[in-house]
């Protein structure tokens, strides 16, 4: 198939296609941070897209839902909640692990409780990204407007505990950012608009400009313990695989082409955020890379070692192209989740998202260390 083929047809799926910037983490064990009593992290906010979103896109008018069945189908009261996953997400499993609370609630949830707020939500919103015209197609929270509503979330709790407390919390709070990768698969590689006014190159440089600039609002509105997530091997999500491939019917294996610009742009993150780290640490920062390229790579690679069956399609439907409402109460389901590294045919099931945490953790236990 030419490449303008593929093109157009990937066209035609943008709506499936409002992927997880990144693949970040895990089925962590019920365990409290062995540094928690020392820690002063009690509080988490989470900024990103689908990675990251347990339901915020419930509340709006978008069609990058996922509120219903079989989404949520691991939980234990199997109840779809908007998160795109068979169970639980990276930011329920840290707050867990930090002893905060077990599950990271969406902001725009109307029926949080001041107890729910103090302790930490998320503003992440599927299919959003570090491009500002990533969540423009469709129609979903930008992460300038995710930093609006952080914005307003300080004013609700200081209302609530008063503004010294409330400084001290988003200070020692950790924040996490999960982001990028709809900005190249869905917007750079599908939509014409990015690739005619940039290289893959230029286009890169881009969107790390745009991360720094999400940084520095994070800084100037009291964040110090900053996590940002780097892109998964983006060659290996099954859906990439169906379009992209020279021969998906017959030969899965990951689009190298497509990895190499993640491992481009996440080398160049890397120095980012080292050097911002750099610049920062005396003003008390914990700013850090956050990997899950290296750990996701290994998984799809050697997927009979973490005993999976399957590594290049997802449980739901024929696995290479359902998403979000392609991935519905009618579709097919693979018996046990467990064996599948995807849940879809672009967000990683439970025990991926643990694997990934796994080889991580050393980092987050670094960001939130006093």
């Amino acid at each position: 198939m030419s490449s303008m083929g593929k093109t157009s047809i990937f066209s035609l799926l943008l709506l499936l296609l409002f992927l997880s910037g990144t693949i970040f983490i895990f089925q962590a064990k019920a365990e409290t941070l062995n540094n928690a009593g020392k820690s002063s992290v009690r509080a988490i906010f989470v900024f990103g897209d689908s990675t990251a979103d347990p339901g915020n896109n419930n509340y709006i008018s978008t069609a990058f839902k996922s509120d219903f069945p079989p989404y949520g189908r691991d939980f234990s009261n199997q109840i779809p909640t908007g998160r795109f996953t068979n169970g639980r997400l990276a930011n329920d499993y840290i707050a867990k692990y930090l002893g905060i609370k077990d599950l990271v609630p969406p902001y725009l949830d109307p029926n949080l409780k001041i107890e729910e707020l103090v302790s930490g939500v998320s503003f992440a919103s599927a299919g959003s990204g570090f491009d500002p015209l990533t969540p423009r197609l469709g129609n979903v929270i930008s992460l300038s407007k995710q930093l609006e509503y952080f914005k307003e979330y300080q004013l609700k709790v200081a209302a609530a505990i008063g503004q010294e407390k409330t400084g001290e919390l988003i200070r020692n709070a950790m924040f996490l950012v999960s982001a990028g990768t709809n900005d190249f698969v869905v917007n750079y590689f599908t939509m014409p608009i990015r690739r005619k006014a940039y290289t893959i190159s230029g286009y890169t440089d881009f969107c790390l400009q745009n991360v720094q600039h999400f940084l520095q609002d994070l800084w100037d509105v009291g964040a110090r313990r900053i996590g940002v997530v780097g892109l998964p091997p983006m060659g290996c999500l099954p859906v990439v695989i169906t379009i992209y491939a020279d021969h998906p019917l017959t030969s899965r294996g990951c689009v190298d082409s497509i990895s190499s610009v993640a491992q481009d742009y996440n080398r160049k993150l890397q120095n980012q955020l080292n050097a911002t780290q750099i610049r920062l640490a005396a003003n008390g920062s914990r700013i850090a890379y956050l990997d899950v390229y290296g750990p996701l790579a290994e998984i799809t690679s050697q997927g009979r070692k973490y005993d999976f069956d399957e590594v290049s399609r997802g449980c739901c439907g024929t696995g290479w192209l359902e998403t979000s409402f392609m991935c519905n109460p009618r579709s097919f389901v693979c018996p046990d989740a467990s064996k599948y590294v995807f849940w879809d045919s672009i967000h990683p099931t439970e025990k991926s998202y643990g694997l990934v945490f796994q080889a991580r953790r050393p980092t987050i236990d670094y960001i939130v260390s006093d």
